[in-house]
């Protein structure tokens, strides 16, 4: 397939690029790396549905980010663990900014076909991140 990654290391500089344009909240730009028809969670959620819910983050943290810490190519699978951070500043699962730092974990689970995500799977610790807002 014509520029498609073909090699671990490929997919792995593809997905670097990704997370870098994530950090610098450039969702309007996700269609280079993102498919369209992206399913998230084993739903169809779309590319603008996707893009709309990374927006929604970092409305509440805006200087939030994705550090990848740790990230595994087995083609045409992706699996990447984060340390996400940012500074609560706008409503987040129904609670008011606080002005607080926070950190959390994120798990997340990416299938990569014509050099685009077309499958993710991520969890991220909600709850901890919820505990140091309170």
């Amino acid at each position: 397939m014509p520029g498609t990654p073909e090699s671990d290391a490929e997919l792995a500089a593809l997905y670097r690029a990704y997370n870098a344009r994530c950090n610098a909240h450039q969702f309007d730009r996700l269609g280079e790396y993102v498919a369209e028809d992206v399913e998230v969670n084993g739903e169809r959620q779309g590319l603008a549905a996707y893009s709309a819910g990374l927006s929604d983050v970092v409305r509440a943290f805006p200087d939030y980010r994705w550090d990848l810490q740790h990230l595994v190519v087995n083609g045409p699978w992706i699996a990447a663990h984060f340390r996400d951070t940012g500074t609560h500043q706008g409503s987040f699962l129904g609670v008011a900014p606080t002005g607080r730092a926070v950190t959390t974990q994120e798990f997340a689970f990416y299938r990569i076909e014509q050099a685009k995500i077309v499958e993710v799977w991520v969890t991220a610790d909600n709850l901890r991140l919820l505990d140091q807002l309170r």
